[in-house]
């Protein structure tokens, strides 16, 4: 099986199903002396856990305790791979027995038989949001590297099920939205929504102008979550309705940095800038401008429902099931840290290129 290492020179392989005995990470390319601590990995495995009370979420309870195997010694990195294990502690697999045959709506369980014949039925194995674990624990990593720069990658829940939670929108959004969660998961139903993202303090020229642009990775690493579904920059798909007059960002001098700022080396006779406005979402022709890259992006919702569904079984007849076990009524709270740590993993991958491609 192929497309489980992700990044270029800052890269991290995942490994693990849902309910096998482990999952987890190698992280290659991290230079040395980087501090970095279990705890760093304990605090954002925590925000993504199952059984963490946000509302709407999975019951399954597991602790998530990390094992740094390799790569670290004194709270330092070596520059050696970082090997990071966290073991299965809560699965209960006979809660999947029903659906051996039978391919769940919403799920990858046809294409998975599709592709290779065979899969593992138990939470779905490797496509389970239970890999993310892995994502999260090399994510921690990237986030220790960026750390001295002062980049910060920081996400939330905007919207979900239909309520905005990033404006006025009336008395207690947020809990009108767990209101609604709670509704929903009584029902035996989800919602999905939009998390956004901002990193900030990203010096400018990250990002290669052709096939490796900064929006284009972003893109790659946050549609590679399973319930993603879009991602848009800046002023998004809003930017098609405005002129180019309402849409351009001002570009105005800036003042250099002082000496403890992250701001980033210029090219000699380049003009440091800043811009009015960031409509374009923190880069131009796929290169970091300095300003905040700023994205939002969609997810589904929750395919595993406790609402009678229709399917097709192996063999090709129409049955009626009923989907058990522990699962999200929305997924949002949980892939926050999912979505800040793709984000950390690209932005420590770009930052080694462009040093790399410095003179």
């Amino acid at each position: 099986m192929a497309g489980n290492i992700f990044g270029s020179i800052f890269r991290v392989v995942t490994f693990g199903e849902s309910h096998g005995p482990a999952v987890g990470c190698v992280v290659e390319g991290c230079p040395a002396g980087i501090s970095l601590d279990t705890e760093d990995i304990v605090r954002d495995l925590r925000r993504r856990r199952p059984g963490n009370g946000a509302p709407g979420t999975s019951a399954r309870n597991e602790e998530d305790s990390p094992e740094i195997l390799s790569g670290v010694f004194e709270g330092k990195t070596l520059g050696t791979p970082i090997a990071i294990v966290v073991r299965n502690t809560n699965q209960r697999s006979d809660d999947y027995d029903n659906l051996k045959n039978s391919y769940r709506p919403g799920h990858a369980d046809w294409t998975w038989d599709a592709k290779y014949g065979f899969r593992d039925h138990r939470g779905g194995g490797r496509s389970s949001g239970r890999e993310t674990v892995g994502r999260v624990a090399a994510g921690a990593v990237a986030k220790a590297f960026l750390a001295p720069m002062g980049v910060t990658v920081t996400a939330w829940v905007s919207q979900a099920a239909g309520i905005d939670l990033s404006g006025p929108g009336g008395p207690d959004p947020a809990g009108r939205a767990g209101k609604r969660l709670a509704e929903l998961a009584a029902a035996g139903d989800s919602a999905g929504g939009f998390v956004s993202c901002r990193v900030s303090a990203l010096p400018p020229g990250l990002g290669e102008p052709v096939f490796g642009k900064l929006p284009a990775r972003i893109g790659e690493a946050v549609l590679s979550i399973g319930a993603c579904k879009g991602i848009e920059f800046g002023a998004g798909f809003a930017a098609a309705l405005l002129r180019g007059s309402e849409n351009n960002d001002e570009p105005v001098p800036a003042p250099r940095p002082g000496p403890d700022s992250s701001g980033g080396d210029l090219p000699p006779g380049v003009p440091r800038l800043s811009f009015k406005t960031n409509r374009a979402g923190g880069s131009l022709g796929g290169i970091s401008t300095g300003m905040d890259l700023e994205f939002r992006a969609a997810f589904k919702p929750v395919a595993s429902i406790s609402a009678p569904q229709k399917t097709v079984n192996r063999n090709g007849e129409i049955e009626e099931i009923r989907i058990s076990g522990r699962h999200d009524a929305c997924i949002l709270p949980r892939v926050i840290p999912v979505v800040e740590a793709m984000t950390a993993l690209v932005i420590a991958d770009l930052t080694l290129q462009h040093r790399s491609a410095s003179a």
